[in-house]
């Protein structure tokens, strides 16, 4: 039997049927409101199925936080029921539900925030093309974040969700108070490596007291996504990394999320260096907290041997768009037939959201799309 197939025990007591993990992707489905949709709910549970674990797509924990039109909420009580209904879809057909919880920051879209101005660690403009720059937080709406990821999780337990994964990568806000790029700040909150943790060690820690408070079942899985490396100047580097997640690995943290395009991947930020961001981050702290990895495993084969880096677990993104029966065809004796690329017409029965679709087909190298690749061969 294929390792990833294999069942799994958390230190909490939490088991999972496999080690395969639904990635947290945004699709671009809920409502205005934020309330998930019908599409939305037929997308998940479709992946449900396979997969041991399944990671919602980021929920803003506040207004001020959203990042995607389309984007699931957590920010206020009236979602309650929306959230109850997503985590019963998802463990309806056999998964753990964890909802991805997280603040934009400065990649904040101003025409999805009720002021119209997004807000960072500091007023420093992402590196991109038309990029806003945001305004730098006050004291006072940084405490106002901190209890907001709080009071999120504590949604996430009313709502009846096996977990939560706190969402520290990918250039969001976590992360910008991480990032030497995004944090120039010269209070408590900035500065050296060490100081630059406080705000994620501080979401880390209102997020476990809340869930605790909220009575949450001890089997309840509190996860840390991050992301190792940024490419700007001043930028995220390993090093940065490895003092983060050796801290990371004190706390009563569940698992840690690699989050990497490529799972074999070496270092953005040095070329020469080649090793897989992944395997060094097993390497560390992989003995003393479970970390998952990702990134462009579409066979068994590369799934296993990613496995052979010994970390316990993997998330599938693309791959469970591109072939939500993935797993079931692993476990059936039907490697053959899974697919490792999409067809533009295959958006019904691949049971893909019709906003996520169009994000797909209009982005190439994002996913393999057989018509992306021919065009680029004429």
């Amino acid at each position: 039997m294929r390792k990833f197939l294999e069942p799994y025990t958390f230190a909490n007591g939490m088991n999972v049927k496999n080690r395969i993990m639904l990635a947290p992707m945004t699709n671009f489905s809920s409502d205005e409101k934020g309330q998930v949709t019908p599409e939305e709910l037929a997308y998940y549970r479709e992946r449900s199925r396979g997969a041991g674990t399944v990671i919602t797509a980021c929920a803003n924990v506040t207004a001020g936080g959203k990042g995607f039109p389309g984007q699931i909420g957590i920010d206020r009580d009236e979602l309650d029921s929306s959230l109850r209904e997503l985590a019963s879809t998802i463990q309806e057909e056999g998964a753990k539900a964890v909802v991805q919880i997280y603040h934009g920051g400065r990649m904040s879209p101003p025409d999805l925030l009720p002021d119209k101005q997004p807000v960072s660690a500091s007023a420093v403009a992402p590196v991109r093309e038309g990029a806003v720059t945001p305004r730098e937080l006050t004291e006072e709406e940084i405490a106002h974040i901190i209890k907001a990821f709080g009071q999120a999780a504590q949604r996430a337990v009313r709502a009846g969700f096996d977990g939560v994964e706190i969402h520290g990568a990918n250039t969001y806000l976590i992360q910008q108070f991480f990032s030497p790029h995004s944090n120039r700040r010269t209070d408590k909150w900035g500065g050296s490596v060490e100081d630059r943790m406080r705000f994620p060690l501080a979401v880390v820690k209102e997020v476990l007291q809340s869930v605790k408070e909220a009575g949450a079942d001890e089997t309840f899985l509190i996860g840390y996504r991050f992301s190792p490396e940024e490419k700007e100047e001043p930028g995220i580097t390993m090093e940065d990394t490895m003092k983060l997640i050796n801290r990371l690995a004190e706390e009563k943290l569940d698992y840690l999320h690699v989050s990497v395009q490529d799972f074999s991947a070496g270092s953005m930020r040095n070329k020469e260096d080649e090793r897989s961001r992944v395997e060094i981050v097993q390497e560390a702290v992989g003995e003393k907290i479970p970390v998952v990895g990702v990134g462009s495993l579409y066979t068994p084969d590369e799934a296993e041997k990613a496995m052979e880096s010994g970390v316990p677990f993997l998330a599938l993104g693309r791959e469970l768009i591109v072939d939500p029966q993935w797993v079931e065809k692993v476990e059936s004796g039907r490697e053959a037939e899974i697919r490792t690329e999409l067809s533009t017409e295959d958006r019904e029965k691949l049971v893909v959201p019709k906003p996520l679709w169009k994000a797909i087909v209009n982005t190439p190298g994002w996913f393999p799309v057989a018509e992306h690749k021919q065009k680029s061969a004429e």
